[in-house]
């Protein structure tokens, strides 16, 4: 864009990419149709870049749900009540006060109606003294439970994140399967120009080039049926993060395809026993009965409880006794334990949560020997896929095509060769995704990621 106006109203301005720049003077007219045009170009850039969408790689998209997700965030609410808990544990017995009083006249005294001159005031205050560490044992046990509660949230994310992972892997798997449907869309369509140059040279008839665009039809209709799962993806992934992001502007990256060998079995069954948060809380909550169990015998004792008063009593001949002080203990009779029952109860649910470690235990090598098993077999399946399998398809597919278009293979031969093609890479592409989900329930099973 040259100079628009002249150079004693405006330096000159010039043409940066759409932009407007340049020098302005002071003139009221003109400055604000050059405003004008500068906002209307900038305003003609943003929707290129807004269309954008934002791309988050797998820990991108992990740290975003561990921000977001609100069962997340109600769990650890749960850790800080818990915590809340261990205050209340702690405190102690709160003092007694008492006042009491005695020996108010309710008739006059030789004529003299005095009817509180020979009143009797004692205030008094007792405080109940816990004996065998109970406070310290409900301490403890809250804090214990503080510890389970903490387990428990991490083994929430730990499901939460399997969930998510799946939801990404399938998200890959959309995009995937969508670039391949448009790839052979693509070289299909090349296929029929080329098919309908030959048919005006009158090397085909009319009902093989009418077959072949019918052919199209399925081509078509796996492109639409790609882009549907893609976008299924995408929601599934959002509704998991709490993100009302437009989907159109949202997606995700990563790498899909399948690692190495895995390790031996015996390396994850030590990691997935180190590891696993639900074990961890079984094991504490083990710790937290038999604490219970303590503070259960602790609360059977016999609390005393100290009392000491003031006493006033004009009424008293002997001038010295106006003012007295008094102290007492008081100690319950244990004639009936009252908490024999909680001690049974506590010492019975120890041996219930030994049984559930147990049962965590069996568990955690079940899982593990499943999602392994899953895997090795996923691998033992994509090897000869990957080595084999797909250049052979494609090869098969490109000689039938060659064969085809110069008239040495059936129309019938060359439409197989194109299904054997689409087929053999989308049992591969669905092959890497099982993988991929193997993996997962893997690293959910260890309780960690050991296959990214």
């Amino acid at each position: 864009m040259s100079s628009l106006w002249p150079k004693d109203n405006f330096a000159y301005l010039k043409d940066n990419g759409g932009l407007c720049t340049g020098s302005l003077h002071w003139n009221l007219g003109r400055r604000t149709r050059y405003l004008v045009l500068c906002i209307a170009s900038a305003l003609a850039a943003i929707p290129l870049s807004a269309q954008q969408p934002q791309t988050y790689s797998w820990q991108q998209l992990r740290d975003k749900f561990e921000a977001g997700n609100s069962t997340l965030r109600a769990g650890q609410l749960n850790i800080e009540e818990s915590k809340a808990q261990e205050t209340t544990a702690y405190l102690r017995p709160n003092p007694d006060f008492a006042l009491s009083t005695d020996g108010t006249q309710l008739t006059p005294y030789q004529g003299v109606y005095r009817p509180f001159a020979g009143t009797q005031f004692s205030p008094s205050v007792s405080y109940l003294h816990e004996r065998n560490h109970q406070r310290e044992l409900r301490l403890e046990s809250a804090q214990k439970g503080t510890s389970v509660a903490q387990s428990q949230q991490q083994d929430l994310e730990r499901n939460l994140l399997f969930n998510l992972r799946n939801a990404f892997v399938q998200a890959l798997q959309a995009k995937a399967i969508l670039a391949v449907a448009k790839e052979n869309l693509d070289y299909y369509d090349r296929v029929l120009a080329i098919s309908r140059t030959q048919l005006s040279a009158g090397n085909i008839s009319q009902v093989d080039l009418d077959r072949l665009e019918l052919q199209r039809v399925q081509y078509e209709a796996e492109l639409q049926t790609a882009d549907t799962s893609v976008r299924t993806a995408r929601i599934q992934l959002l509704m998991l993060m709490n993100d009302r992001t437009p989907v159109d502007q949202f997606d995700v990256s990563g790498t899909f395809d399948f690692a190495g060998p895995l390790d031996a079995l015996d390396s994850f069954h030590r990691i997935a026993l180190d590891t696993r948060p639900d074990l961890r809380a079984a094991m504490q909550t083990v710790n937290k009965a038999k604490t219970d169990h303590q503070l259960a015998i602790a609360n059977g004792s016999a609390d005393p409880t100290f009392s000491a008063w003031w006493t006033h009593n004009p009424s008293f001949n002997n001038i010295y006794d106006y003012n007295t002080i008094g102290a007492s203990i008081s100690i319950p009779l244990r004639i009936f334990d009252r908490n024999q029952g909680e001690k049974e109860r506590t010492d019975i649910e120890i041996r219930r949560t030994e049984r559930l470690q147990e049962a965590a235990t069996a568990q955690i090598f079940n899982d593990v020997d499943s999602a392994w098993t899953t895997v090795n077999s996923s691998l033992t399946l994509l090897r000869p896929y990957k080595d084999k399998y797909l250049a052979q398809a494609l090869r098969v597919r490109d000689t039938m095509t060659f064969a085809y278009q110069r008239g040495g293979a059936s129309l019938l031969d060359f439409l197989s060769a194109q299904n054997d093609y689409r087929s053999t890479q989308l049992n591969y592409l669905n092959l890497v995704g099982s993988y991929l989900t193997a993996a997962n329930q893997l690293n959910l099973a260890v309780g960690r990621e050991v296959i990214q």
